[in-house]
């Protein structure tokens, strides 16, 4: 993979002002490509933008959205904002918005709480990922990646409405993928982390120890490949990091 394996490439990237997200986008806009930074947090995406510009990549958008509330017509209005802005060019889009209360068992856990953990698990990668889909059928090579997690193919004790909703974004990855068959162009794949020293893993596991996990940098050139050409004719995939 050479170091601009994304020139040319502009690509959505979710949950982009912190975490994962963030430091994707910094790995994607070092390969070439134009970001479009997308997260809730005004301030921490200023942040971002200002690291991939000092960095001499080239300078990404950055788009406020709560995904959380929105509904058909707002993520509608989000792809035509992203058209006017790119003119109409996307070339992949990498879900990693993440939504996650606290491991507990079933018996302390609330509808909202579920609910609200597929609104961003799930249903808003469903939602925003169709409402670009015209402008990725335009790309002459697009890649769209979901952020999984372990527990969304082992259940486990605890893991709840986080886990269910990660085991449904795989099934709506598989679907996708298979949807797109007759797309070359198209691709669609789950990325899982793994463990990772992101805020959400130091959450989920507050007894580990920093040195037992990995650095996000470590695992960001995989997404960044994944998000490339090298990665075409693969889809459907779920891919452990």
């Amino acid at each position: 993979m050479t170091e601009q394996s994304l020139k040319n490439k502009t690509i959505l990237i979710t949950g982009a002002s912190q975490g994962l997200g963030a430091e994707t986008a910094k790995a994607c806009a070092a390969a070439g490509a134009t970001v479009i930074l997308m997260a809730r947090s005004q301030k921490k995406l200023e942040k971002v933008y200002d690291d991939i510009v000092a960095a001499g990549s080239p300078e990404p958008f950055a788009m406020c959205f709560d995904m959380i509330h929105a509904e058909e017509k707002e993520f509608d209005y989000l792809a035509q904002t992203i058209v006017e802005a790119t003119q109409g060019k996307l070339d992949g889009v990498i879900h990693c918005a993440s939504y996650f209360y606290a491991l507990s068992p079933l018996d302390f856990q609330t509808v909202s709480e579920w609910v609200n953990q597929y609104r961003i698990n799930t249903v808003a990668p469903m939602a925003l990922t169709r409402a670009v889909l015209p402008m990725l059928k335009e790309s002459e090579d697009a890649s769209v990646i979901f952020v999984g997690e372990s527990h969304g193919e082992t259940p486990q004790a605890y893991w709840g409405g986080f886990g269910a909703s990660k085991a449904a974004l795989n099934y709506l990855c598989k679907v996708v993928a298979d949807e797109w068959e007759r797309f070359p162009n198209l691709r669609a794949n789950v990325l899982v982390p793994g463990s990772i020293n992101s805020p959400q893993r130091i959450k989920t596991h507050p007894g580990e120890s920093a040195s037992e996990r990995k650095n996000m940098t470590d695992i960001t050139p995989d997404f960044v490949w994944w998000a490339s050409e090298a990665s075409r004719g693969r889809s459907g995939e779920i891919v452990y990091l």
